[in-house]
């Protein structure tokens, strides 16, 4: 009989330490089920286009892609005393080497203008700006 009383003993008291140890790890988990470890994570996809649009880069044409197309539209000179600086809302600004190469580029600025209009597309460069540097 003592034997008995030792076994429900040491039976009770797994049970109780299974208890305290369960309620201790809901407890500290904050709840029955843990939550889902992903439950907090965004792809950066979902924020890109609206921060893009904020800052005006969202639309228009890859500076890279215009970097690479500048000598078909300049044409071999001009490309090489010219190079393009930005793109904002519809203006390209162009870094021209010297004075005299601005004059000209302004001349010329209706070509040039419809040079890239063809390669680039009629809503993506709308006014060309050209600065000394």
């Amino acid at each position: 009989m003592a034997e008995s009383r030792s076994r429900s003993k040491k039976t009770t008291g797994k049970k109780r330490s299974s208890r305290i140890r369960n309620k201790l790890l809901t407890e500290w988990r904050g709840g029955i089920d843990p939550p889902h470890p992903a439950r907090n994570i965004h792809v950066p996809g979902e924020y890109l286009d609206d921060l893009l649009k904020a800052v005006g880069l969202s639309e228009g044409v890859d500076e890279e892609r215009l970097k690479t197309v500048w000598k078909d539209v300049a044409g071999d000179f001009v490309a090489q005393h010219t190079v393009p600086d930005s793109i904002r809302n519809g203006v390209l600004v162009l870094r021209v080497v010297q004075p005299a190469m601005k004059f000209h580029l302004q001349q010329m600025s209706g070509k040039l203008l419809e040079n890239l209009h063809r390669e680039l597309g009629v809503e993506n460069i709308k006014q060309v700006v050209f600065k000394i540097g």
